[in-house]
């Protein structure tokens, strides 16, 4: 084995609004517990649309969480990342007296697939309805896929490296590695993940393009990957936010170290070539294997993609088995996603959280609604299954043909 990274990159706080919690601790209990939120649409100027299932967030309070001034000027997707850093910032134990007395060894880094929907339909609709003197002058950033990185840097005064990764839904796990190799060259701190805010009208219509969305009306039918009866993906919005610090300074100042990020890596197969990334995956799997100093059979538990198409759920199972060998097919791979959707560049962050806590609490997290499994899979379906876990791999693919793989280590410190 070789030698641990000087600076490796601990996962030290996990923040989460998600639909079925809009807190770290009412997510994993939902995640373990395999409770599906799946349902109806009931968002404004979406009744008439095909897209009928996904995953809303209910009960999400944006005024009691984030303050005026950057509520007018910022889209809901933008709400969820900032709520979900400060949760990740506290659960760190990263007081605000130390980061504003060392802003430029903090930075920020996300993912956004969709970018703000919902505010730029408002400010076109004001354009349509009334002209251009009644669009506001934040319609020019509110929107843009960057928006979470500036909002949250700016408002929590941030001033380390900040950047945003648009790669599909891939993006989560590429900010993360982003992060991770920041704290390598020696940033103190990164708060890193990704939020999506997709169920707006006009980033539905937008979506509708997509063949791989189902537009099945039963919740409990619309998304079941590596079935039969696979017929695509629901969306979903919200995410998480992590803090990514150097594991000697989080162990220094008393934090726990949570999860290690041992290693990633990227490739890229094509927009819908699904048969394709059976090998992309397969590539990116090795590739974050070797960096993370891993072997194959010391891979606890998979947290899969799980698109829900059945090309390219065939594709996911034949490449775990390709990099993986014959663990591939006895290791245990779960999606907890299909309780919450599949919410693009959030998607693989909210695996990346639901991996540290199964790591913490030794329990695999069930894949709801999926029963007859088709392909050649250990899948834990039903309910959640107790496990020694050491080792998480977390896979992630993007409609415009990213690959993304992404191994963890469980921290030195358990959960209570």
């Amino acid at each position: 084995m070789s030698e641990p990274h000087p600076r490796r990159a601990a996962v030290t706080g996990i923040g989460v609004v998600a639909p079925n919690g809009t807190s770290t601790e009412t997510f994993w209990k939902s995640t373990r517990e395999g409770i599906s939120v799946l349902d109806r649409i009931t968002r404004e100027g979406c009744e008439h649309l095909p897209l009928r299932v996904a995953g809303e967030i209910r009960g999400f309070d944006p005024p009691s969480a984030i303050e005026e001034r950057f509520l007018v000027q910022t889209d809901r997707f933008t709400h969820f990342a900032m709520a979900a850093a400060d949760l990740a910032l506290d659960d760190a134990r990263l007081p605000r007296s130390d980061t504003d007395a060392s802003p430029f060894s903090v930075g920020v880094v996300t993912a956004a697939g969709s970018g703000g929907g919902e505010f730029g339909q408002r400010e076109l609709q004001q354009l349509w309805d009334k002209g251009s003197r009644f669009v506001g002058p934040y319609q020019s950033i509110a929107w843009f896929y960057a928006a979470s990185t500036g909002q949250i840097s700016i408002r929590r005064g941030f001033k380390g490296p900040c950047g945003v990764v648009a790669s599909d839904e891939a993006g989560g796990l590429d900010a993360l590695a982003h992060a991770a190799r920041a704290v390598r060259r020696g940033t103190d701190v990164m708060v890193a993940g990704a939020t999506e805010a997709p169920l707006a009208p006009y980033s539905v219509v937008c979506q509708l393009g997509y063949e791989e969305l189902s537009t099945v009306e039963d919740p409990d039918r619309a998304y079941r990957p590596f079935t039969a009866a696979a017929c695509g993906f629901v969306p979903a919005e919200g995410g998480a936010m992590l803090v990514v610090e150097a594991e000697t300074s989080a162990r220094e100042r008393g934090a726990p170290v949570r999860a290690t990020l041992a290693g990633h890596t990227a490739t890229f197969t094509g927009a819908s070539r699904w048969k394709q990334s059976r090998e992309g995956l397969a590539e990116a799997i090795r590739g974050a294997l070797r960096e993370a100093d891993c072997a194959p059979e010391e891979i606890d538990v998979v947290f899969a993609d799980a698109l829900g198409v059945p090309e390219a759920d065939r594709a996911e199972a034949l490449a775990i088995a390709d990099a993986l060998g014959p663990h591939g097919t006895r290791v245990p791979v779960t999606a907890p996603k299909t309780a919450i959707g599949r919410g693009y560049g959030a998607a693989p962050v909210l695996d990346v959280a639901a991996a540290v806590l199964a790591m913490e609490h030794g329990v695999i997290p069930p894949t709801p609604n999926v029963f007859d499994v088709c392909h050649d899979l250990d899948l834990v379906t039903a309910r959640a299954r107790a496990a020694e876990l050491h080792t998480a791999l977390v896979l992630s693919r993007g409609l415009m043909g990213s690959n993304s793989a992404l191994v963890l280590r469980r921290g030195a410190t358990d959960a209570p």
